[in-house]
């Protein structure tokens, strides 16, 4: 038995852990449609580099990080899809993001590197984000591989989730801070948003309510307070685009933007250009109002602590209908926010609710109460940090 320094006796203090030295990450990721994908995988890449880990991305379409994040990360490298094993083996942990298929020479590379005499690598099935009751259930949980060239491996599934027992959401240690220092009203007034307008942000696909909102936003009492909308490019642009009956008067700008354009004289509508994903975090901080769509920009916007409405992304079968109600269940959101995201995405039938000042706010209020429930739990990285460390 050691003896225990008389120092550490005489001041009261514990000896600390030693910190965990840094772990080699390989993360691959499949783009299918909309880049929701290599969001989330950029973003986890650059969150765990900046945590001292070495992260290797692996994608098969990188074409997307031009423009959201054309400055790279510091220790972060972006490799094409592989095929086969690199030559020096994979790191100490493997993130399979979504579901996606490695090819069955990397499979066998990791195979052969598991009998080696570095053992396995922690191999991680980071799956879809989801409120539903099947996350806490499945999550951490081991998935044998019984077949192919991974025979006798095991995974693990690996559930990102709104609550405790699930892995969290992606956040990064800086957050909070970066977003007090953030000067709203400068962001406003360089992108021609008025200090009185109700901005509001639009990341959608085709809404079926579309129309609705043009019209409703394009109804409010300009002398109260007029509307901007701030539309993202690409579905978001090409579908208010296709609405818009009214020619309006283009405005020239030199903040980037491409023209300005209003519609029945009420509504201002600023067509954005793409943005890296610390701009598009500012665009969520500076409105009132952010329509969002997908897994990443909601988590963003629920940090951003805006009032939020989500368009889930649609499926065949229907099964996000059960995927949104699991999410409000989750939100407590008020009667309004409710049915506002039933109709804006095609659940229900109807009118949208009028967004004048009071509802607003009681959206605003239900965003920050479940932002605060997020702070308080560990955020996705330190969680597979955590996991990972368990297991070497």
């Amino acid at each position: 038995m050691h003896p225990m320094d008389p120092n550490l006796l005489h001041s009261g203090a514990c000896p600390q852990p030693q910190p965990h030295p840094p772990l080699r990450w390989d993360i691959f990721c499949q783009v299918i449609d909309n880049f929701g994908d290599i969001g989330v995988c950029w973003r986890l890449a650059a969150n765990l580099a900046a945590r001292q880990q070495q992260v290797r991305l692996w994608v098969d379409d990188a074409s997307a990080l031009a423009w959201m994040a054309p400055q790279g990360a510091p220790g972060v490298q972006v490799l094409p899809w592989p095929l086969q094993a690199p030559p020096q083996g994979f790191g100490d942990v493997l993130v399979e993001a979504f579901g996606c298929e490695l090819a069955p020479a990397v499979l066998a590379g990791i195979a052969q590197q598991a009998h080696g005499q570095g053992g396995a690598p922690v191999w991680i099935n980071l799956e879809y984000l989801s409120a539903e009751p099947y996350v806490q259930r499945c999550h951490a949980l081991p998935s044998p591989v019984l077949n192919g060239p991974g025979a006798g491996l095991t995974k693990h599934f690996f559930y990102p989730g709104f609550t405790a027992g699930t892995g969290g959401l992606l956040r990064e240690p800086e957050l909070p801070e970066r977003q007090a220092r953030f000067e709203r009203s400068a962001w406003r007034a360089q992108h021609g948003v008025a200090p009185e307008a109700l901005a509001v942000s639009l990341f959608c696909y085709e809404p079926v309510a579309l129309p609705a909102l043009l019209g409703q936003l394009g109804t409010l009492d300009p002398a109260c307070r007029p509307a901007h909308l701030l539309v993202t490019p690409g579905r978001a642009t090409a579908a208010v685009q296709a609405l818009q009956t009214g020619t309006g008067t283009e405005n020239n700008n030199e903040i980037g933007l491409q023209p300005t354009r209003t519609l029945r004289q009420q509504l201002s509508i600023s067509y954005l250009s793409a943005v890296d994903q610390l701009q598009f975090d500012q665009l969520l901080w500076a409105s009132d109002l952010n329509l969002v769509r997908g897994e990443d920009s909601l988590v963003r916007a629920l940090w951003a602590g805006q009032p939020l409405v989500w368009q889930i992304y649609p499926q065949s079968d229907l099964a996000h209908h059960d995927k949104l109600h699991a999410f409000l269940d989750w939100l407590q959101p008020p009667a309004s926010l409710r049915s506002f995201h039933a109709v804006w995405n095609g659940l229900q039938a109807g009118a949208l609710p009028v967004l004048d000042a009071d509802t607003l706010a009681a959206w605003a209020e239900c965003t920050r109460s479940a932002r605060a429930r997020l702070l308080a739990q560990d955020d996705l990285a330190a969680q597979l940090l955590g996991f990972v460390h368990k297991r070497r």
